[in-house]
């Protein structure tokens, strides 16, 4: 863990903090000074979160919290709880909740497809409308919304039409969110991330991870730590000119 206070100050909140990249996420932003929001739909993943966050610098304060990205009634109580707890918006927020519901494409039901589209890319949308909303309200000189998307929305996956579909359309989301609002200093960006060992991947197959390694021009699987490092560069005044950007985080993956 870099050391680095560039985050000091900042009101954070990330989606799906209680676990995999999310999770890495909170533990990435605390260890720069941030106050994190940890969010989940699951408050007991989100409660383990909080306890392994470091409050090293002043005025740090760290919370866990409930939250349903799909509901607009729930990502609005969530933003209203934050601002009157902290007196403010935050200013950075990590899209990382997310779920995969994989079948063939012959065989996916309605709801497979309805579910994965409701979280991953309508809760990115609910969760992205709210923070800007509450920030451009208040006057905030600046802002930055990071969206993880996945590689897999740029180039597919077998079994995935719906978690393709959805993370293609955070991207898409992404840029236009960039483009209306950035004259209020508000940046968005996406980070694709690979192939990386978090609960998600724990679900696949062996010998469908171990095809993958082999197409990993690093020849390995990434950490959670590693794609959270590109979220706090993202975060942080460090990518100030850069917006409507996507950022893979693959080892190479799907390079071309």
């Amino acid at each position: 863990m870099a050391a680095s206070t560039r985050l000091i100050s900042r009101l954070t909140l990330v989606t799906g903090g209680g676990s995999g990249i999310g999770r890495a996420v909170c533990q990435r932003f605390a260890s720069e000074g941030a106050s994190v929001v940890v969010a989940d739909i699951s408050p007991d993943s989100a409660s383990e979160t909080l306890e392994k966050l470091q409050t090293d610098h002043r005025g740090q304060g760290h919370m866990a919290a409930e939250v349903d990205v799909a509901s607009k009634e729930s990502v609005k109580r969530l933003i209203t709880n934050v601002q009157s707890l902290y007196f403010q918006p935050p200013s950075v927020c990590v899209n990382a909740a997310g779920i995969t519901q994989d079948d063939f494409l012959l065989n996916m039901d309605e709801d497979q497809f309805d579910r994965v589209i409701q979280i991953n890319l309508k809760g990115s949308f609910l969760v992205t409308q709210a923070v800007a909303q509450a920030l451009v309200a208040c006057g905030a000189p600046k802002g930055s919304v990071i969206t993880v998307g996945s590689i897999v929305g740029k180039v597919g996956n077998i079994g995935q039409a719906n978690y393709a579909a959805s993370k293609a359309g955070v991207e898409g989301l992404t840029r236009s969110a960039a483009k209306e609002l950035s004259r209020f200093g508000i940046r968005c960006n996406c980070v694709l991330p690979g192939f990386i060992s978090t609960p998600m991947t724990d679900k696949v197959p062996e010998k469908v991870i171990n095809k993958m390694m082999s197409l990993v021009p690093l020849g390995r699987m990434g950490e959670p730590a590693e794609v959270a490092d590109v979220c706090a560069f993202l975060a942080s005044d460090d990518s100030r000119y850069i917006t409507g950007a996507s950022l893979e985080v693959t080892g190479g993956l799907f390079i071309g």
